[in-house]
Parts: structure tokens; C-alpha cells; sequence
């Protein structure tokens, strides 16, 4: 078993900047991709982010390229989102997520083993 747990989120102004941080348990964390996906209230989960489970590839939603940025350090167990130049589009519960075999399409939720509780991320303006 995969245990995820998001922390980060927060309010912040249109412009800013927030990190998330995704805290995994498990001792094959390391052989999972990883990524964040995100939903908006009225709103489908949609993908945000992924990493390889090696960190060597990422790859990102139209919506989230050039402003996030995905990374994973294992040997502390975590993946991070950073965030910036949030807008009132990016407010949703961010949600980690963990995928033994993750292709394409790459947005699927069907792939996901293991999902974290979200974190609310608030973009005012």
C-alpha cells in the first residue's frame, strides 16, 4: 500500500505563488509515476502534472505548462507542485496521485492506484 498526504495549499492573490508537497509512505514509492491532478467545485477531476518514478520525464496539462513545475525527491518520499502565476482558474482541491503503469491517456484517473485526501488552493483577484 501507497499512503499519500498533501500539504501546501492555501489562499493566495492572483500573480502569486503556492508549493505543494505530497508526504508518500511505502516502501516501492519510489517504482510508482506520480502526479497531481486538481478539481473545481461543479467540475471533473482533471490531470495537472506527472513524473516517471525515476523523476526523468515530466509531463504537464496545457493548462499548467510554463507556470508548475513537478518534481520528486525519493529519497524523502515526496513530490512537489509548485505553482506560479495563479490565477481564479487554478482554485480547486489538488489531489496526489500514484500510478504503478501510467500512459496515455495521460489524464485518466483510471490509472491511479492511490489518491491523497486534496489540498484547497484558493486563487483570489
Amino acid at each position: 500500500q501507497v499512503q499519500l498526504v498533501e500539504s501546501g495549499g492555501g489562499l493566495v492573490q492572483a500573480g502569486g505563488s503556492l508549493r505543494l508537497s505530497c508526504a508518500a509512505s511505502g516502501r516501492t514509492y519510489s517504482t510508482y509515476a506520480m502526479g497531481w491532478f486538481r478539481q473545481a467545485p461543479g467540475k471533473e477531476r482533471e490531470f495537472v502534472a506527472a513524473i516517471s518514478w525515476s523523476g526523468g520525464s515530466t509531463y504537464y496539462a496545457d493548462s499548467a505548462k510554463g507556470r508548475f513545475t513537478i518534481s520528486r525527491d525519493n529519497a524523502k518520499n515526496t513530490v512537489y507542485l509548485q505553482m506560479n502565476s495563479l490565477g481564479p482558474e487554478d482554485t480547486a482541491v489538488y489531489y496526489c496521485a500514484a500510478a504503478r503503469s501510467w500512459a496515455y491517456p495521460i489524464g485518466a484517473t483510471s490509472w491511479i492506484d492511490f489518491w491523497g485526501q486534496g489540498t484547497q488552493v484558493t486563487v483570489s483577484s
